[in-house]
């Protein structure tokens, strides 16, 4: 069972996972808001952490991932208002849009996706604690947090606190006993159509204290690992910190870990800046394992970035393992000894491009000995694609249909009768139908394309 050890944002430090109560890892990665289909930088977080998981599984640990859908917002209200819907109605498509896109990265679903609508109880109860404590006060029927009254603000961005603005827009700033104040919970605005009944009158959460709530209901506190995009350090995470910590008098999480973001035209991908690729369009155009093998390729603290180039060359490196899968002998000895060096790479920092690299060394490693002669099995090759997500690289192709077997039996004709031009057709047409042919010690062999 190896230590695995993550970049701590908060201390700034590598510092190892160690397993909470009972001996579990609990982590928490903020999901998405559900008011369109999304994208390929919402799809990071989700492979990211998913992978995480499987990594802690694959070492023994009892590990239980946790990815919220936040399905009240501003911008769920904004998008179904344009759109002539209620937001309810728009928030269920698109919480069963996201899921069905996620679906097709086979990556599985997280033990937990609580939505914030379901959470409402809770989040009221935690708003009520920081309320009584002092933390909290209520203005025509908003709650804020009284950010003054919690020392540690500001520890996780490292700003200055003139610099740490909430965003939340000049109509509230005449309620704020201080512009860093940010909301709890929002009273009903005129056009609202999702509202709930707190103490405070109608109304509903602050996009803050819906994943607080939330972590603490499904992991308790403090769980182990909180994750999420880069952009959300400050104010999302920030935020939660405080409004936690000032409740219970205890740690949120223990680690903080932020996936760097993807980026397309130089840009942070973003719907508010319109440089989006819808991550259902994306796996249409690429593929499902080109795109998982993209994203590994890059280290989770590092920007991404998208491009038709970079996908297609994915494309081509699960070619490159797929074909030396196809030269395995089932009966022979594997190559075990890469196993362990990918492994230590994904406990180091979860260093996902490293590890990519040693299957890379594995794959010419038993192009070399096969070319040779000498015969290469499987071994643990199994275990290093599903810890990356590409277990379905190693399911190789039914056979090539009766019609092109039989063109490659008369290809084999023309060349044993020295008929180079009609061998060269056939092959020829043999491409354009997808399938290549090679020449191989026990005869001609079908491949598919890549």
């Amino acid at each position: 069972m190896r230590q695995l050890r993550i970049h701590d944002t908060l201390t700034g430090d590598v510092v190892p996972v160690e397993p909470g109560e009972g001996g579990r890892i609990g982590i928490y990665a903020c999901g998405p808001t559900v008011y369109g289909r999304i994208h390929v930088g919402n799809a990071r977080p989700y492979i990211v952490f998913s992978l995480l998981k499987r990594f802690l599984d694959h070492e023994g640990y009892d590990a239980s991932l946790v990815i919220n859908v936040t399905d009240v917002n501003d911008k769920i209200y904004d998008a179904a208002r344009e759109r002539g819907v209620p937001s309810g109605e728009l928030a269920r498509e698109m919480t069963a849009a996201y899921v069905e896109d996620t679906d097709r990265l086979t990556l599985g679903r997280p033990d937990h996706e609580p939505k914030a609508t379901e959470t409402i109880p809770a989040i009221v109860s935690l708003i009520e604690d920081l309320v009584d404590s002092g933390h909290a006060y209520e203005r025509g029927g908003d709650v804020y947090f009284r950010v003054p009254s919690f020392d540690g603000y500001g520890k996780l961005s490292n700003r200055p606190l003139d610099e740490m603005q909430q965003g939340e827009g000049d109509d509230a700033a005449e309620l704020k006993e201080s512009p860093q104040d940010f909301a709890l919970w929002k009273g009903r605005k005129e056009g609202e159509d999702t509202w709930w009944e707190s103490p405070w009158g109608e109304g509903r959460p602050g996009w803050h204290i819906e994943c607080s709530a939330m972590a603490e209901a499904v992991l308790g506190v403090p769980f182990e690992v909180h994750g999420g995009g880069s952009d959300l350090v400050f104010p999302h995470h920030e935020n939660e910190i405080a409004q936690t910590e000032a409740a219970r008098g205890r740690a949120l999480s223990r680690v903080w870990m932020h996936n760097g973001m993807v980026e397309m035209g130089e840009a942070k991908m973003a719907k508010s800046v319109g440089n989006i690729r819808l991550l259902h369009g994306a796996l249409d155009e690429f593929g499902r394992d080109a795109f998982v093998m993209w994203m590994v390729g890059a280290h989770y603290r590092k920007p991404v970035a998208y491009s038709e180039e970079s996908l297609e060359d994915a494309g081509r490196a699960v070619a490159r393992v797929r074909e030396a899968i196809r030269r395995l002998d089932p009966d022979a000895a594997g190559l075990d000894g890469f196993a362990e060096r990918f492994f230590d790479a994904l406990a180091d920092d979860f260093n996902t491009p490293e590890a990519r690299a040693v299957l890379f060394e594995w794959c010419a490693e038993v192009n070399r000995r096969d070319d040779q002669g000498e015969p290469v099995g499987p071994g643990r090759v199994g275990e290093m694609l599903w810890a990356l997500g590409l277990e379905g690289v190693a399911e190789l192709e039914d056979e090539a249909p009766a019609e092109l077997q039989r063109l490659a039996a008369e290809r084999d004709e023309a060349r044993a009768a020295r008929d180079f031009e009609r061998a060269d057709r056939i092959r020829d047409e043999l491409a354009g139908s997808g399938w290549e042919i090679r020449d191989t010690p026990d005869g001609a062999r079908l491949v598919r394309l890549p």
